[in-house]
């Protein structure tokens, strides 16, 4: 690839990307106020978790399709559709709202509708960066895409926050469906390449449709790096739900606080995204991976057992950091090792299982917090004389330990990897896809 060629494909990769930034900006805003509204009206973690539980239950089933779609057809139009959707289900969210007919139920039927269009839009813009870009700068693309979700973690609490209040859920909803304009535009007027097919298809769309899961199998070190990670996304979403309730539980509905913290998250996502794009990520990504993983579990802990700002907010910091670091190195090595004419099945595989995992934690976050621990650090809960002293009472001192127990567990799948030499050496048995003949 020439270097004029290759400064258009990097020009036309940062569009897109600032496009999706926008938008990303937007949806937070929502999600926050949206979550904010529903812990207002019900105080259940169980219903904010089933918001997430519902957005992705339809793109689980879906992905295995989607996969061989993005494979087969138009990518910059399937970018384009799960935008253009996304913008008509807030308009009808928005429509309920200003009739005063919105209810909690409503939100559970617009994740799932908005949660399988995405699945598209996510996967076609996955396995198109292998397309836009050269090999080397797979780290800091994939860096990228942590630097505008945590740059819209920043910018988004701000707004939610402190204009909750001022404009609602009316004027948070206006300035979303403006940054989806802003991200179809991007993606409209630049050229998104497809992939070459290197040789016809003998299977048909249903026998295609397994491919991706018949690839993995095949291959031993790419299916132990999933795994690793299947364990530490089912305990990282597990705590990630009880994350909003945990805060607010402890600091009397504090808005202001949840805010500052979520921006802490943000700076310390962009803050590892910067170092990626300067450094280029670990020689080594496989243990940048797994230290990654161990960094995310042990400020986790401590942000668990911490009850006031300013002790939450350093671990806040260094766990996105770590998370960003381990994710850019984690997705290079997916972009490196699969071809790009197969990455919409084998990704959509590799997104299949990742949301089986998370849909799972999600599903048992809230009662496990509602039935099980803030019950036993109520008052004349089983454990208030135990441990009370350590997490505290009530629910935040439930949620606490939940939170505390996930984050135990991330760190010791980071640690464990350590012992398996068919990971540690996945990148020296693996060829580049550029390396071999497909």
């Amino acid at each position: 690839m020439s270097k004029q060629s290759t400064n258009s494909s990097l020009r036309n990769f940062l569009i897109i990307w600032l496009g999706q930034l926008v938008s990303a900006i937007g949806s937070a805003m929502t999600g926050i106020a949206l979550q904010i509204w529903a812990w207002s009206i019900t105080g259940k973690a169980a219903d904010l978790a089933l918001v997430g539980f519902f957005g992705l239950l339809p793109s689980i089933i879906i992905t295995p399709i989607s996969g061989v779609i993005v494979d087969r057809f138009n990518r910059k139009l399937l970018m384009m559709l799960g935008d253009t959707v996304a913008v008509l289900t807030t308009i009808v969210l928005l429509f309920l709202y200003v009739n005063k007919l919105l209810q909690i139920w409503h939100l559970y039927v617009a994740a799932a509708f908005v949660g399988t269009f995405s699945q598209f839009q996510y996967l076609a813009y996955s396995a198109s960066i292998s397309l836009m870009i050269p090999k080397q700068h797979y780290a800091r693309a994939s860096s990228l895409d942590f630097l505008s979700s945590h740059s819209a973690i920043i910018i988004a609490p701000a707004l939610a926050g402190y204009l909750y209040k001022v404009i609602g859920l009316f004027g948070i909803w206006l300035i979303d469906i403006s940054t989806f304009l802003v991200a179809v535009s991007s993606v409209l007027f630049i050229p998104v390449p497809q992939p070459v097919q290197i040789e016809e298809s003998q299977e048909t769309f249903w026998q295609d449709v397994g491919y991706g899961l018949r690839y993995l199998k095949a291959n031993k070190s790419i299916l132990l790096l999933l795994f690793a990670n299947l364990l530490f996304m089912f305990a990282h979403e597990l705590g990630d739900v009880l994350y909003l309730p945990m805060i607010l539980s402890r600091t009397g509905n504090d808005t202001v606080v949840l805010g500052n913290l979520i921006i802490a998250a943000g700076f310390g996502g962009v803050t590892g995204a910067l170092i990626v794009n300067k450094w280029g990520n670990f020689q080594d990504k496989v243990r940048g991976i797994l230290l990654g993983m161990i960094g995310v579990g042990i400020t986790k802990i401590v942000f668990g057992l911490a009850r006031t700002m300013w002790v939450w907010i350093p671990p806040q910091f260094l766990c996105s950091l770590s998370f960003t670091v381990s994710g850019s190195a984690d997705n290079a090595i997916w972009l490196a090792k699969v071809a790009p004419n197969i990455q919409g099945r084998v990704f959509a595989a590799r997104s299949l299982l990742l949301q089986l995992a998370s849909a799972t934690s999600v599903l048992i976050a809230g009662p496990l917090a509602d039935n099980v621990f803030i019950p036993a650090f109520s008052q004349g809960g089983s454990l208030v004389g135990i441990l009370g002293g350590i997490f505290g009472t009530g629910a935040g001192g439930g949620i606490a330990m939940l939170y505390v127990i996930c984050a135990v567990c991330m760190f010791l799948v980071g640690l464990a990897g350590f012992n398996f030499p068919l990971l540690l050496n996945l990148e020296k048995t693996v060829p580049d896809h550029d390396e071999v003949a497909v």
